[in-house]
């Protein structure tokens, strides 16, 4: 059985969907929480890097060495889907940089297709401008040979996409309502400088989750048939 590797940062931002997507698929999901656990010996064959409070550029030895396995799994071509924290950590692994933004996006936002996005085998389903769940504070640059798929006001590099294989999203789509809960109670100094609270987070969010889950399965499913 093929196996996709999870590399989570904090307990409460783990797959999410994507376990399912990724298990009904025939694929087993290892979870490994890098800062207290360390990196696996190899990438598995599916690499899933998920979100986190910390940024890249943080001078943490796990991070630089999280930088280094993800390049390695870059060389090795395997599919890897990269989110929020994950989608920095690999932008700055293929070449571009993560610094602070004007604001920090907290909760549902509208995001724009770009005309590299209009074309992209998974995006081009999406109308031109639809919602997203968001939670940074950091963007990107684009990484050097990379496509550029959405964009906003606040944040032009909201996804991008190098080969066919590697996708950065730094919004999310794997959230379940009880995840959005644990972000709230792990992170109430985030609800403060997005001026928002739980309760009005998951209330504007609710409705928007089977999209964004239906947008999640899309990705894995493209992701290992290319």
């Amino acid at each position: 059985m093929k196996v996709a590797l999870c590399l989570q940062h904090v307990l409460f931002e783990g797959p999410g969907v994507f376990r399912r997507a990724l298990e009904t698929r025939g694929y087993t999901v290892r979870n490994v929480v890098v800062p207290a656990e360390g990196l696996p010996a190899d990438s598995g064959d599916f690499l899933l890097i998920m979100g986190g409070p910390m940024s890249v550029n943080d001078s943490d030895p796990w991070v630089e060495a999280e930088l280094q396995f993800v390049k390695m799994a870059l060389a090795r071509e395997i599919p890897i889907l990269g989110i929020c924290f994950g989608a920095q950590l690999l932008a700055k692994a293929l070449g571009g940089s993560v610094a602070p933004g004007p604001k920090f996006e907290l909760g549902m936002g509208a995001v724009s297709l770009t005309d590299m996005g209009k074309i992209d085998p998974i995006l081009s389903a999406m109308p031109q401008d639809f919602l997203v769940f968001q939670w940074h504070g950091e963007g990107i640059t684009l990484p050097p040979g990379s496509a550029h798929l959405v964009t906003s006001a606040d944040f032009p590099v909201q996804a991008f996409r190098m080969a066919d294989r590697t996708y950065g999203l730094l919004f999310h789509l794997e959230l379940e309502e009880a995840d959005m809960g644990a972000l709230c109670r792990e992170c109430p100094q985030d609800l403060q400088r997005g001026g928002m609270t739980p309760e009005s987070i998951q209330a504007r969010s609710r409705p928007h989750l089977p999209g964004l889950h239906q947008l999640a399965d899309r990705f894995i499913d493209h992701l290992i048939r290319t």
